[in-house]
């Protein structure tokens, strides 16, 4: 059958408008302007009096009630006693430990009391937080958006997410999932580090626009019997139980269960939908959400085992790609799952081993619900859409010290990708229109050398080659001048060279309205990155870089005029470069605070037409006082984005979003209890949609509440 829209999964289409407004590009959708906006003049003049406030209770010497002798004077302390205090580590920059001042990268580190103290409920609510970045929601999937990159559709593929150093991101779409998607329950979650820029020279493909690299709790953390059960918004439930410990005899193990319900919005209005016919465009039911989630790791001796198993299922209340609207068939189920078994050991003569195998599975299943009554067949058929991937690999790396001044790590990477399938088909009436059967292989190598050239400037270096099957050979190199003329003044020079490899779906899916292109080539860039880290006394913090992306052989989704089908193409170049600057103050006693503001430009290098979902400007603040020391915490946080284009050559409205959480632990001994309230005064906002979507922009949830209770046995 042909004349109606296939299920497309994926599409990252490129739509760029011309300054009327007129939309330019690839397939037009029946979006009109969003009726319900704030204007932009007030949200700013809102946004300056909280970041003013904000700013304000940072500054104050004596800041809510902190006393003379918890906040001593720093102006004499030594750059020692400073990184006990301010300065972190990370690993995910270099593969191993460093601090972030040592960090070829510009870094921001979340750690789990962040996560409890501001009711962050996915990785996407702790993402939308970071400096640079910002997420969009089409009620289905959450994307990440880097220094105003954030195509709708993207699923995230220019991103890094590793777990532990395990690398999430599947081998049929590439996806990076951080909503409800995302396997892992947060409260599992230790610290997310977040490394901006191009990281190609250490990991495979997707290290584009930087690295996501959680770290997840052990055993003695937990140290015992832990649960949790949350009661939300939208007839929502979590509950979580957990075990960890760490035996006499060394073995350390962490076990854990999750599970999320939730009915999701009982009327969903679409005024794209508004006629008698479906409903007056009020999708009843259809919203609804539910994941389980199975999480281990144990150590024992140099050996770590981490398993994961995940599984979401998601209605779609949409109808993208032409389903019928307001049905609750249209629905995704996606499953993740991975063992990682890790080998850690000192060698002699000063080298360390570490050795990496695992398995991984990754499965899509898409039902949309058609109505073929129009072209002579039944009024409600079920299509199904599949991705299944299956994929093991290992990897293996020999670092020395080689001196004081220098450390060198060399290795090398095989990733066998033995099942890359792909299908289209209709249930009943079975009618099979795309099946698609693939393998694949990956292989790498890869080195770094950092030297310490003197002790205020330290040289890194890196260099990766990596072989693909699909396509050949690629080689990234990756350097860093990092200069600290004061103990605690660095500045860091940074260049980076990077790639995203065509994924099977853009290479292969071929469904009716879809062309195959086994042609692609790998995505580059070239980037160029000057940070400034600051370091005050009084528990001040400041980071300022000034960045510049530019992007070629943009994949991106086209039309074919002769055959009338989409194919993914190498048709584009972007420019991106911007600046961002961070101010954070931490006392001793619990009182913290940060404000970021990013100006980023994103534009086509020859029309210089604006990039859809690109806000120019991108503000966050957050705000945690201790009410009683240590045990009760009000906390505050807030994201601000400007306009953005849309698909439909008009402009989403800018927006401030405010969120509140009260969070207690050991008022009464073994209790966690937390209250948040998002959205706190209920602001009207949406988010460009992606091809596929009749909707043009898709408003988001009003005001919602959470109560989370937890218990340590």
């Amino acid at each position: 059958m042909v004349g109606f829209s296939r299920p497309v999964r994926r599409k990252v289409s490129v739509m760029f408008l011309k300054k009327s407004g007129e939309a330019v590009g690839t397939l037009k959708t029946f979006g009109a302007d969003l009726s319900l906006r704030t204007p932009l003049p007030v949200v700013q003049r809102g946004l300056f009096v909280v970041l003013l406030s904000l700013l304000l209770v940072l500054s104050s010497k004596h800041a809510l009630g902190q006393d003379r002798q918890a906040t001593p004077n720093l102006l004499d302390t030594s750059i020692e006693d400073l990184m006990k205090i301010e300065i972190d580590s990370v690993y995910g920059a270099s593969k191993f430990k460093q601090k972030v001042t040592e960090a070829p990268a510009s870094v921001t580190i979340i750690t789990s009391e962040d996560i409890q103290k501001y009711g962050y409920r996915t990785l996407a609510d702790i993402l939308r937080n970071v400096r640079g970045f910002y997420i969009s929601y089409d009620r289905n999937y959450s994307y990440v958006g880097v220094r105003g990159y954030g195509l709708p559709g993207d699923y995230s593929s220019h991103i890094a997410l590793l777990v532990d150093g395990h690398r999430l991101n599947d081998n049929i779409f590439e996806a990076a999932l951080s909503g409800t998607e995302f396997p892992i329950d947060v409260d599992l979650i230790d610290r997310v580090e977040v490394i901006r820029g191009p990281n190609s020279s250490l990991y495979a493909a997707n290290a584009f626009l930087g690295v996501i690299n959680i770290i997840t709790k052990r055993g003695q953390d937990l140290n015992g019997m832990n649960v949790a059960a949350e009661v939300a918004s939208y007839g929502t439930y979590e509950g979580r139980i957990s075990y960890g410990h760490k035996f006499d005899n060394g073995l350390e193990l962490l076990l854990s269960g999750s599970f999320y319900d939730s009915h999701g919005q009982d009327n969903l209005f679409f005024k794209e939908f508004n006629n008698p016919a479906t409903n007056n465009g009020i999708a009843v039911n259809a919203d609804d959400d539910e994941f389980h989630e199975l999480f281990a790791n144990a150590s024992w001796g140099h050996f770590t085992l981490h398993g994961v198993l995940g599984s979401r299922d998601k209605g779609i209340p949409t109808a993208s790609f032409g389903t019928v609207f307001n049905v609750t068939g249209t629905r995704t189920i996606d499953t993740r799952g991975y063992l990682d078994l890790q080998y850690d050991r000192k060698l002699g003569r000063g080298w360390s081993l570490t050795n990496r195998t695992y398995y991984d599975q990754f499965n899509n299943d898409g039902t949309y619900v058609y109505d073929y009554s129009a072209f002579g067949g039944p009024s409600r058929v079920l299509n199904k859409n599949f991705a299944n991937g299956k994929w093991w690999g290992d990897e293996v790396t020999f670092s020395k010290q080689v001196s004081e001044t220098q450390r060198l790590s060399v290795g090398s990477e095989f990733r066998d990708n033995f099942q890359q399938d792909q299908g289209n088909y209709d249930l009943q009436p079975f009618v099979q229109y795309f099946s698609d059967r693939r393998t694949s292989n990956i292989f790498s190598v890869y080195a770094q050398d950092e030297i310490h050239l003197r002790k205020d400037l330290v040289l890194n270096l890196g260099l990766r080659y990596d072989h693909y099957s699909t396509f050949g050979g690629t080689t990234n190199p990756r350097a860093a001048l990092i200069y600290s003329p004061r103990e605690r003044t660095t500045l860091k020079f940074l260049y980076g060279q990077a790639f995203r490899a065509p994924n099977s779906f853009e290479l292969y899916y071929d469904a009716p309205g879809n062309e195959a292109n086994p042609s692609l080539k790998p995505e580059t860039v070239k980037t160029t990155e000057l940070v400034w880290e600051q370091y005050f006394a009084h528990h001040y913090r400041m980071t300022v870089s000034g960045f510049y992306y530019p992007i070629n052989g943009l994949i991106s989704e086209q039309l074919d005029r002769a055959s009338g089908n989409n194919v993914f193409a190498n048709a584009g170049s972007l420019d991106i470069r911007g600046l961002d600057i961070e101010v954070a103050r931490k006392f001793p006693g619990g009182l913290e605070g940060k404000v970021s503001y990013s100006f980023q430009d994103v534009t086509d290098l020859s029309t210089r037409k604006a990039v859809v979902n690109s806000p120019k400007h991108l503000g966050q603040a957050t705000l945690s006082v201790p009410l009683i020391k240590q045990k009760l915490f009000a906390s505050m946080d807030l994201q601000y984005l400007s306009r953005r284009a849309t698909l439909a050559g008009k402009y989403e409205g800018a927006y401030a979003v405010p969120n509140f959480t009260l969070f207690s632990r050991n008022v009464l001994k073994g209790w966690e209890i937390s209250a948040s309230i998002y959205n706190v005064f209920n602001q009207k906002y949406g988010d460009p949609a992606g091809n596929g979507l009749a909707q043009d922009i898709l408003l988001q949830d009003g005001r919602n509440f959470r109560v989370k209770i937890g218990y340590r046995f």
